[in-house]
């Protein structure tokens, strides 16, 4: 009777443990390979991507029917599996995967052009089984991309993998439910402009011109209409400058950093012209007697000029 007695107390606690384990979501381990990524079209907000995804996993739901929710162009997605089912390890873990190819859609922030940092993403979730069901864990202990992976024209940052819980607040139609939510796994890629794009390729022309510009202050006050010439080709200059980079990004309701520091510019040669157009007047109408007092002024304008527009540059830069 004890011995009976005993039995139904333990079956009274192995019962909720039993039904608790049953109910816990069946864990994926899942893993990528990036082997290419190229064809980076921020006028598009979007970019190719050519890597290998695998999972590893316990139990009777299947993982790898997946929809990528950041892919653009699917009608030329590619999606090759490594084995027609599931292969089992020697550990006891279910095996799979595939070969993936196709565009995905990334929202470039631009704010901070040339000198802008992206965070490229791919985010899949399972077409079938919501999060109480099936969970995706990135699998760590594998590289996440060939040794000699290179975007050109960009520096590859470090690629992290996460998942997290993505709740659909919509019921899709279907009345008798009120919005599921999903494993969503992400795998993000850091890159960035080189310095040397900025320094060489944008700010060094723009410096250039500005130095010519402030040449037209180092010119005697009589010749006026050199002195005037050199700002205003200054201003010819910046406005097609200007027009060269804005071609490589779409329009934007913001000013980029280049946007600012060129805003900059226009209004340093704006007071250059004034000036030469004031010293101009008041040498023709004779106010002023000793010239060489006026063309000392105006060397210590020009350099302090630049001087204050170094300055202003680098503290955008540094606050882009």
């Amino acid at each position: 009777m004890r011995f009976r007695l005993l039995i139904a107390i333990l079956a009274l606690f192995i019962a909720p443990l039993s039904h608790a384990s049953s109910s816990r979501p069946q864990e994926v381990y899942t893993g990528i390979y990036l082997m290419n990524l190229y064809d980076l079209d921020i006028n598009q907000y979007s970019f190719y991507a050519d890597f290998y995804l695998w999972f590893r996993w316990k139990g009777d739901l299947d993982p790898t029917n997946i929809e990528f929710v950041n892919a653009v162009e699917k009608w030329g997605f590619t999606q090759n599996m490594f084995y027609d089912t599931a292969r089992v390890l020697p550990d006891g873990y279910s095996y799979n995967g595939m070969r993936v190819e196709g565009r995905f859609y990334h929202a470039f922030e631009l704010s901070s052009f040339p000198l802008d940092r992206h965070k490229l993403d791919i985010r899949f979730e399972n077409v079938d089984h919501p999060l109480d069901s099936l969970v995706y864990i990135p699998d760590t202990a594998a590289s996440l991309m060939r040794h000699d992976f290179i975007v050109p024209g960009w520096n590859i940052g470090t690629g992290t993998m996460r998942t997290h819980s993505n709740f659909y607040q919509t019921n899709f139609g279907e009345t008798d439910i009120d919005g599921d939510t999903f494993s969503n796994f992400t795998f993000q890629l850091i890159i960035s402009r080189p310095l040397s794009y900025f320094l060489l390729k944008l700010m060094l022309p723009l410096l250039v011109v500005i130095i010519a510009s402030l040449g037209g202050l180092l010119i005697h006050p009589s010749y006026i209409d050199a002195r005037i010439s050199l700002p205003i080709g200054g201003l010819l200059s910046c406005v097609f400058l200007q027009q060269s980079y804005s071609d490589a990004i779409p329009d934007v309701g913001y000013m980029v950093l280049m946007d600012r520091i060129y805003l900059l510019s226009y209004i340093l040669i704006a007071v250059i012209m004034l000036r030469v157009i004031v010293v101009g007047n008041a040498t023709a109408w004779g106010k002023y007697d000793n010239v060489a007092v006026l063309c000392s002024s105006d060397r210590r304008r020009s350099f302090w000029l630049l001087i204050i527009y170094l300055i202003i540059s680098l503290i955008l830069v540094l606050l882009a």
